[in-house]
């Protein structure tokens, strides 16, 4: 084997993925250092593809399917995720130290969430009534969400949800994996 044939070939293998990784510079300008809070960096323990099933209140259960990506030179975490075909996005930023949650939902809303509880493996968020103007009797809105991950297996979670759909709060729950 030429081994300078090989470090060529393995190096052109590199160069694609790193077009595409975060950069403390966007062309000359440069990008401010990223401060973010626990809750924020907590998120980022959930960076990648996570598959498993959701059963919703009604007991019917379905794909659920959600990756998360770290954007805007690590201000940001978007989060794709597709529940039973339907996709959907969050985002999550930080402002001031406190985390950000908002959620483009099929339902047609789009609520914006703080977080109300927080420790090594859990983080729970909930409705920023400042920031929100839906209401039970007239909207259906997810209303908070808790994601649980196992202790002994960082990529092993549980995600619940609740939902106000027509008036009345439902519960779903999934067991997710995280794909290598």
């Amino acid at each position: 084997i030429n081994t300078m044939k090989l470090v060529l070939f393995i190096a052109g293998l590199s160069f694609p993925f790193a077009c595409y990784s975060q950069s403390n510079s966007l062309g000359t300008v440069a990008l401010p250092d990223v401060d973010t809070g626990d809750a924020f960096n907590q998120v980022k323990k959930m960076l990648g593809t996570w598959k498993g099933e959701l059963t919703q209140a009604s007991g019917n259960v379905v794909e659920q399917y959600s990756e998360f990506y770290l954007v805007s030179g690590g201000n940001t975490i978007y989060e794709r995720i597709i529940e039973d075909g339907v996709e959907m996005l969050s985002t999550y930023s930080d402002e001031d130290g406190k985390l950000v949650v908002k959620h483009y939902c099929a339902l047609g809303t789009e609520p914006v969430f703080k977080v109300s509880g927080i420790s090594s493996s859990s983080m729970s968020i909930s409705l920023d009534e400042a920031k929100n103007d839906l209401h039970t009797g007239h909207h259906s809105f997810v209303t908070g969400m808790t994601w649980t991950t196992d202790s002994q297996n960082p990529n092993s979670m549980v995600f619940e949800n609740s939902v106000s759909l027509d008036g009345k709060i439902t519960t779903n729950k999934a067991t997710l994996k995280r794909s290598m």
